[in-house]
């Protein structure tokens, strides 16, 4: 684990994963008895949830896709990853 409480290169948890809904053409993220809809940036974060991106890796990414300031981005995956281990989408 980081300093930020996360894992150091986050991923999914078992039974947990990203896919493309055709019917509401959106990206969702399918988990046991939920289903969440994942809008704009939240996908780009999710997408990158695999075990090999870095959570600075992500911010890193993030930062270019959004042309953001790095800060801002860092502020807004770690409250989004924060929330989502709490909530038992992240493999610990």
């Amino acid at each position: 684990m980081s300093e930020r409480g996360l894992l150091d290169y986050p991923r999914l948890a078992p039974g947990v994963r990203l896919h493309f809904d055709k019917v509401r053409e959106a990206w969702v993220l399918l988990a046991p008895e939920r289903v969440i809809e994942a809008e704009g940036p939240a996908s780009e974060i999710l997408k990158r949830c695999d075990g090999k991106h870095s959570v600075d890796a992500i911010i890193d990414e993030l930062a270019v896709v959004f042309t953001a300031e790095r800060q801002v981005i860092a502020g807004d995956v770690i409250e989004m990853l924060r929330d989502m281990a709490v909530r038992g989408l992240l493999a610990t």
